[in-house]
Protein backbone atom coordinates (compact mmCIF):
# COMPACT_ATOMS: atom_id res chain seq x y z
CA UNK A 1 0.00 0.00 0.00
CA UNK A 2 1.24 3.72 -0.68
CA UNK A 3 1.01 6.26 1.26
CA UNK A 4 0.33 9.69 0.88
CA UNK A 5 2.42 12.64 2.51
CA UNK A 6 1.13 14.76 4.48
CA UNK A 7 0.78 18.59 3.20
CA UNK A 8 2.97 21.04 5.42
CA UNK A 9 0.93 22.14 8.50
CA UNK A 10 1.21 25.59 7.61
CA UNK A 11 -1.47 24.70 4.59
CA UNK A 12 -3.57 22.22 6.22
CA UNK A 13 -7.23 23.60 6.63
CA UNK A 14 -8.13 23.88 10.11
CA UNK A 15 -11.12 22.84 11.65
CA UNK A 16 -12.71 25.81 11.79
CA UNK A 17 -12.18 26.28 8.19
CA UNK A 18 -13.56 23.52 7.02
CA UNK A 19 -16.87 24.46 8.91
CA UNK A 20 -16.87 27.84 7.32
CA UNK A 21 -16.73 26.13 3.88
CA UNK A 22 -19.23 23.49 4.99
CA UNK A 23 -21.50 26.19 5.86
CA UNK A 24 -20.40 28.42 2.87
CA UNK A 25 -21.90 25.58 0.31
CA UNK A 26 -24.98 25.35 2.29
CA UNK A 27 -25.89 29.02 2.52
CA UNK A 28 -25.26 28.81 -1.45
CA UNK A 29 -27.75 25.91 -2.03
CA UNK A 30 -30.07 26.38 0.41
CA UNK A 31 -30.25 30.04 0.22
CA UNK A 32 -33.65 31.60 1.28
CA UNK A 33 -34.83 28.68 3.03
CA UNK A 34 -32.46 29.52 6.19
CA UNK A 35 -33.59 31.69 8.75
CA UNK A 36 -32.26 34.97 9.12
CA UNK A 37 -30.51 34.96 12.87
CA UNK A 38 -30.76 38.59 14.37
CA UNK A 39 -28.07 40.30 14.35
CA UNK A 40 -27.81 41.00 18.21
CA UNK A 41 -27.58 37.32 18.97
CA UNK A 42 -24.94 37.08 21.67
CA UNK A 43 -21.75 34.59 21.11
CA UNK A 44 -21.59 31.31 22.91
CA UNK A 45 -17.70 31.29 22.68
CA UNK A 46 -15.33 33.61 21.47
CA UNK A 47 -15.32 35.11 17.59
CA UNK A 48 -11.87 33.84 16.87
CA UNK A 49 -12.35 30.14 17.39
CA UNK A 50 -16.17 30.36 15.98
CA UNK A 51 -16.24 30.48 12.12
CA UNK A 52 -19.97 30.66 12.30
CA UNK A 53 -20.28 33.72 13.99
CA UNK A 54 -17.54 35.26 11.68
CA UNK A 55 -20.41 34.26 8.87
CA UNK A 56 -23.40 35.34 11.03
CA UNK A 57 -21.77 39.05 11.65
CA UNK A 58 -21.39 38.08 15.81
CA UNK A 59 -19.23 40.40 17.89
CA UNK A 60 -16.44 39.35 19.43
CA UNK A 61 -17.50 39.34 22.65
CA UNK A 62 -20.62 40.50 24.91
CA UNK A 63 -19.98 44.53 24.95
CA UNK A 64 -18.84 45.50 28.63
CA UNK A 65 -20.69 47.50 30.80
CA UNK A 66 -19.29 50.88 30.46
CA UNK A 67 -19.09 53.58 33.27
CA UNK A 68 -19.01 57.35 32.45
CA UNK A 69 -15.36 58.91 32.80
CA UNK A 70 -14.06 59.38 36.20
CA UNK A 71 -17.23 57.67 37.56
CA UNK A 72 -16.42 54.19 39.44
CA UNK A 73 -18.13 50.71 39.17
CA UNK A 74 -20.70 50.29 42.20
CA UNK A 75 -19.98 47.76 44.47
CA UNK A 76 -22.27 45.08 46.32
CA UNK A 77 -23.93 44.84 49.70
CA UNK A 78 -24.64 41.39 51.14
CA UNK A 79 -26.32 40.96 54.55
CA UNK A 80 -24.98 37.68 55.96
CA UNK A 81 -26.43 35.56 58.71
CA UNK A 82 -23.23 34.54 60.33
CA UNK A 83 -25.81 32.00 62.86
CA UNK A 84 -25.93 31.68 66.21
CA UNK A 85 -22.44 30.74 67.43
CA UNK A 86 -20.34 28.25 66.33
CA UNK A 87 -18.41 29.13 63.36
CA UNK A 88 -19.55 25.77 61.58
CA UNK A 89 -23.14 26.76 61.72
CA UNK A 90 -22.92 29.19 59.11
CA UNK A 91 -24.12 28.28 55.34
CA UNK A 92 -22.20 27.68 52.65
CA UNK A 93 -23.20 30.42 50.84
CA UNK A 94 -22.19 33.18 53.83
CA UNK A 95 -19.05 31.83 53.83
CA UNK A 96 -18.43 32.49 49.88
CA UNK A 97 -19.64 35.74 50.64
CA UNK A 98 -17.14 36.44 53.62
CA UNK A 99 -14.86 34.82 51.70
CA UNK A 100 -14.59 36.99 49.16
CA UNK A 101 -15.63 40.28 51.23
CA UNK A 102 -13.34 43.24 50.67
CA UNK A 103 -14.76 45.45 53.64
CA UNK A 104 -17.05 43.61 56.39
CA UNK A 105 -19.41 45.46 58.60
CA UNK A 106 -20.05 42.78 61.98
CA UNK A 107 -22.29 42.80 65.04
CA UNK A 108 -21.22 42.33 68.18
CA UNK A 109 -22.28 38.95 68.65
CA UNK A 110 -20.74 37.51 66.00
CA UNK A 111 -18.16 34.43 67.22
CA UNK A 112 -14.37 35.49 66.64
CA UNK A 113 -13.85 31.96 64.70
CA UNK A 114 -16.64 33.26 62.01
CA UNK A 115 -14.69 36.27 61.79
CA UNK A 116 -11.65 34.17 61.04
CA UNK A 117 -12.68 32.64 58.45
CA UNK A 118 -12.26 35.82 56.33
CA UNK A 119 -9.35 36.94 54.12
CA UNK A 120 -6.97 38.58 56.19
CA UNK A 121 -6.90 41.19 53.38
CA UNK A 122 -10.76 41.99 54.36
CA UNK A 123 -10.98 45.08 56.45
CA UNK A 124 -13.06 44.72 59.33
CA UNK A 125 -15.22 47.31 60.53
CA UNK A 126 -16.85 46.48 63.99
CA UNK A 127 -20.49 48.15 64.27
CA UNK A 128 -21.59 46.47 67.50
CA UNK A 129 -24.35 47.64 69.74
CA UNK A 130 -25.10 46.94 73.49
CA UNK A 131 -28.25 47.22 75.15
CA UNK A 132 -27.88 51.44 76.04
CA UNK A 133 -24.92 51.31 74.49
CA UNK A 134 -24.71 51.88 70.54
CA UNK A 135 -21.00 52.02 69.34
CA UNK A 136 -22.38 52.97 66.13
CA UNK A 137 -26.02 54.39 65.74
CA UNK A 138 -28.12 52.81 62.70
CA UNK A 139 -28.12 55.82 60.17
CA UNK A 140 -24.15 55.64 60.75
CA UNK A 141 -24.42 51.80 59.56
CA UNK A 142 -26.17 52.76 56.74
CA UNK A 143 -24.17 55.42 55.86
CA UNK A 144 -21.29 53.95 55.80
CA UNK A 145 -22.70 51.03 54.09
CA UNK A 146 -23.70 52.90 51.39
CA UNK A 147 -20.42 54.80 51.05
CA UNK A 148 -18.09 51.77 50.99
CA UNK A 149 -20.84 50.02 48.04
CA UNK A 150 -20.06 53.46 46.28
CA UNK A 151 -16.46 52.85 46.49
CA UNK A 152 -16.89 49.36 44.31
CA UNK A 153 -16.05 47.14 47.18
CA UNK A 154 -17.70 44.30 47.85
CA UNK A 155 -19.31 44.36 51.51
CA UNK A 156 -20.46 41.87 53.97
CA UNK A 157 -22.64 43.41 57.04
CA UNK A 158 -22.43 40.14 59.18
CA UNK A 159 -24.87 39.90 61.75
CA UNK A 160 -25.86 37.25 64.25
CA UNK A 161 -28.30 34.96 63.87
CA UNK A 162 -30.37 35.75 60.66
CA UNK A 163 -30.14 39.23 59.02
CA UNK A 164 -34.19 39.08 58.79
CA UNK A 165 -34.60 38.32 62.41
CA UNK A 166 -35.00 41.70 64.74
CA UNK A 167 -31.69 42.92 63.22
CA UNK A 168 -32.80 45.73 61.50
CA UNK A 169 -31.79 44.10 58.24
CA UNK A 170 -35.05 46.53 56.64
CA UNK A 171 -33.17 49.72 57.71
CA UNK A 172 -30.40 48.74 55.88
CA UNK A 173 -31.84 47.64 53.05
CA UNK A 174 -34.08 50.73 52.72
CA UNK A 175 -30.97 52.68 52.67
CA UNK A 176 -28.61 50.15 50.03
CA UNK A 177 -32.30 50.92 47.77
CA UNK A 178 -32.27 54.26 47.98
CA UNK A 179 -28.88 54.81 46.84
CA UNK A 180 -29.43 51.85 44.12
CA UNK A 181 -26.89 49.93 45.14
CA UNK A 182 -26.94 45.73 44.69
CA UNK A 183 -27.75 43.55 47.46
CA UNK A 184 -28.30 40.36 48.55
CA UNK A 185 -29.47 38.72 51.41
CA UNK A 186 -27.89 35.79 52.91
CA UNK A 187 -30.17 33.54 54.99
CA UNK A 188 -28.69 32.34 58.40
CA UNK A 189 -29.48 29.61 61.13
CA UNK A 190 -31.48 32.18 63.94
CA UNK A 191 -31.09 31.99 67.32
CA UNK A 192 -34.36 30.03 68.24
CA UNK A 193 -33.54 27.45 65.80
CA UNK A 194 -29.82 26.41 67.79
CA UNK A 195 -31.79 27.47 71.43
CA UNK A 196 -34.32 24.83 70.65
CA UNK A 197 -31.38 22.16 69.41
CA UNK A 198 -29.80 22.86 72.68
CA UNK A 199 -33.24 21.55 74.68
CA UNK A 200 -32.49 18.34 72.86
CA UNK A 201 -36.06 19.14 71.23
CA UNK A 202 -37.85 20.88 68.07
CA UNK A 203 -39.65 24.56 67.72
CA UNK A 204 -43.03 22.58 66.63
CA UNK A 205 -43.93 19.26 67.96
CA UNK A 206 -47.14 17.76 66.44
CA UNK A 207 -49.86 16.83 68.77
CA UNK A 208 -48.33 19.85 71.62
CA UNK A 209 -47.06 23.09 69.29
CA UNK A 210 -48.18 23.06 65.99
CA UNK A 211 -48.09 27.40 66.48
CA UNK A 212 -44.65 29.21 66.73
CA UNK A 213 -44.64 32.69 67.50
CA UNK A 214 -41.47 34.88 67.25
CA UNK A 215 -41.48 38.06 69.57
CA UNK A 216 -38.98 40.00 70.92
CA UNK A 217 -38.49 41.68 74.78
CA UNK A 218 -36.91 44.86 73.44
CA UNK A 219 -38.84 46.95 71.59
CA UNK A 220 -39.23 50.95 70.62
CA UNK A 221 -40.35 52.93 73.02
CA UNK A 222 -42.83 54.25 70.71
CA UNK A 223 -44.26 51.19 70.09
CA UNK A 224 -44.59 49.78 73.60
CA UNK A 225 -43.83 46.19 74.53
CA UNK A 226 -45.34 43.58 71.96
CA UNK A 227 -48.76 42.16 72.05
CA UNK A 228 -47.18 38.70 72.40
CA UNK A 229 -49.69 37.51 75.13
CA UNK A 230 -53.13 37.50 73.13
CA UNK A 231 -51.15 35.16 70.56
CA UNK A 232 -50.33 32.78 73.49
CA UNK A 233 -53.13 29.97 72.87
CA UNK A 234 -52.84 26.27 73.40
CA UNK A 235 -51.00 24.68 71.18
CA UNK A 236 -48.37 27.79 70.87
CA UNK A 237 -44.70 28.87 71.38
CA UNK A 238 -43.16 31.82 71.85
CA UNK A 239 -39.93 32.64 71.80
CA UNK A 240 -38.98 35.89 73.19
CA UNK A 241 -35.39 36.84 71.44
CA UNK A 242 -33.51 39.31 74.18
CA UNK A 243 -36.09 39.09 76.89
CA UNK A 244 -33.61 38.47 79.66
CA UNK A 245 -33.92 41.88 80.66
CA UNK A 246 -37.79 42.21 80.49
CA UNK A 247 -38.03 38.65 82.75
CA UNK A 248 -40.23 41.26 85.15
CA UNK A 249 -42.94 41.71 83.02
CA UNK A 250 -42.95 38.29 81.06
CA UNK A 251 -43.78 37.04 84.57
CA UNK A 252 -46.22 39.91 85.26
CA UNK A 253 -48.24 39.48 81.97
CA UNK A 254 -48.25 35.57 82.60
CA UNK A 255 -49.48 35.76 86.13
CA UNK A 256 -52.36 38.15 84.97
CA UNK A 257 -53.59 35.90 82.17
CA UNK A 258 -53.70 33.04 84.32
CA UNK A 259 -51.05 31.28 83.16
CA UNK A 260 -48.63 31.24 85.31
CA UNK A 261 -48.65 27.01 85.80
CA UNK A 262 -50.10 26.35 82.74
CA UNK A 263 -47.05 27.80 80.48
CA UNK A 264 -43.59 26.16 81.06
CA UNK A 265 -40.81 28.44 80.36
CA UNK A 266 -37.61 27.32 78.43
CA UNK A 267 -34.38 29.59 78.90
CA UNK A 268 -31.17 29.18 76.15
CA UNK A 269 -28.13 32.04 76.93
CA UNK A 270 -25.74 31.63 74.18
CA UNK A 271 -26.78 28.78 72.63
CA UNK A 272 -24.76 26.87 70.58
CA UNK A 273 -21.20 28.31 72.78
CA UNK A 274 -19.16 27.05 74.75
CA UNK A 275 -20.37 28.31 77.85
CA UNK A 276 -23.98 27.53 77.00
CA UNK A 277 -26.73 27.73 79.74
CA UNK A 278 -29.91 25.65 79.89
CA UNK A 279 -32.22 27.11 82.37
CA UNK A 280 -36.52 25.75 83.17
CA UNK A 281 -39.31 27.39 85.41
CA UNK A 282 -42.06 28.97 85.94
CA UNK A 283 -43.58 32.39 85.45
CA UNK A 284 -43.35 32.40 89.76
CA UNK A 285 -39.68 31.77 89.38
CA UNK A 286 -39.05 33.26 86.90
CA UNK A 287 -36.52 36.22 87.78
CA UNK A 288 -34.97 34.20 90.88
CA UNK A 289 -34.06 31.55 88.04
CA UNK A 290 -32.24 34.07 85.94
CA UNK A 291 -30.64 35.02 88.83
CA UNK A 292 -28.87 31.81 90.38
CA UNK A 293 -28.46 29.88 87.31
CA UNK A 294 -26.30 32.74 85.72
CA UNK A 295 -28.35 33.05 82.45
CA UNK A 296 -27.46 36.53 80.65
CA UNK A 297 -27.85 37.57 77.14
CA UNK A 298 -27.95 36.81 74.19
CA UNK A 299 -30.63 34.69 75.36
CA UNK A 300 -33.48 32.84 74.05
CA UNK A 301 -37.01 32.60 76.26
CA UNK A 302 -39.31 30.16 75.31
CA UNK A 303 -43.19 29.79 76.39
CA UNK A 304 -44.87 26.65 75.68
CA UNK A 305 -48.38 26.80 75.95
CA UNK A 306 -49.21 23.21 75.22
CA UNK A 307 -52.82 21.55 73.52
CA UNK A 308 -55.41 20.66 76.46
CA UNK A 309 -55.53 16.68 76.66
CA UNK A 310 -58.92 15.31 75.42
Amino acid sequence: MKTLPLPPASSRPRPGQKLAGIWSKITDFCGPLLPRLPQSTPPLWPRSANPLGRLLGWPDKPARRRHRKGRQQVGTVALVGAGPGACDLITLRGLRRLQAADVIFYDRLVDPEVLALAPTRAKRIYVGKAPGQHHWTQDKICAALVAVAEQGKRVVRLKCGDPGVFARGTEEVDALSAANIPYEIVPGVTAASAASAALGGFLTERGTCDTLVLATGQTQKAAGNANWISQLQPGTRIAIYMGVGAAAEIAKALTQAGLAQEVSIDIVSRAEHSDQVVAHCHAATLQETIRTSGVSNPAIMFLTRPHLPT
